[in-house]
């Protein structure tokens, strides 16, 4: 019973972050052919995904203080 909760934990996870990536960035379809160039443009997608988060947490750090 417990992994059954931390699966279905772990794929409600990701699917927010999808979720958030096809929906909030309007990021539809992958652009880019080949398997490196996918890779890449995924990689990039993620990096501005997590340094948005970053941006909006310091936002909010500094309005409390």
């Amino acid at each position: 019973i417990h992994g059954a909760l931390l699966r279905m934990n772990r794929s409600i996870q990701a699917e927010g972050t999808f979720g958030i990536i096809k929906y909030d960035r309007r990021y539809k379809r992958i652009v880019r052919r080949g398997l490196d160039s996918v890779r890449v443009e995924i990689f990039l997608v993620s990096i501005g995904h997590n340094l948005y988060k970053i941006y909006n947490k310091q936002m909010r750090l500094r309005e409390v203080a």
